[in-house]
């Protein structure tokens, strides 16, 4: 299969990270597997041959003030990908991912507002994600 995806950040959020396209597939013995294949990321960074981006886009959350600045990543991303690793004859699905830039998690803009700790045991940011219904492939009869 060869897709085509392109993600628009909302207009109220966070710029875009990466888009992602996930496959899944059965072996031969029953067992599930999974792959993630990076197909557009921000920021310059380079896609590697095994189809990641290794680089991190950043993050520019100001944590005391629970802020963040769209001066990172992309209000737009888009890409054209063919599965490298097609078998006609498997069974499989895709799906794809779009991951936004760092913000303050919820817990981090409460204590912001509130004047108070921040709690330790959770992260201060969080990059949302939006995710497409599936795509199946099932070869010919």
């Amino acid at each position: 299969p060869k897709l085509m995806v392109r993600a628009l950040r909302d207009p109220d959020g966070a710029n875009l990270d990466r888009i992602q396209i996930i496959k899944g597939w059965m072996d031969g013995k029953g067992k599930t597997h999974e792959r993630i294949y990076d197909v557009a990321v921000a920021g310059g960074r380079k896609i590697d041959n095994d189809g990641r981006a290794t680089e991190a886009v950043g993050n520019t959350v100001e944590i005391k003030n629970a802020t963040y600045t769209n001066t990172i990543g992309e209000p737009i991303l888009e890409a054209h990908w063919e599965d490298p690793n097609f078998d006609p004859q498997q069974d499989a699905f895709y799906y794809v991912r779009v991951l936004e830039i760092p913000t303050p998690r919820w817990t981090t803009h409460d204590a912001a507002f509130f004047n108070i700790t921040r709690p330790d045991n959770v992260p201060a940011t969080i990059q949302d994600r939006a995710y497409t219904s599936p795509i199946w492939y099932m070869p010919a009869p």
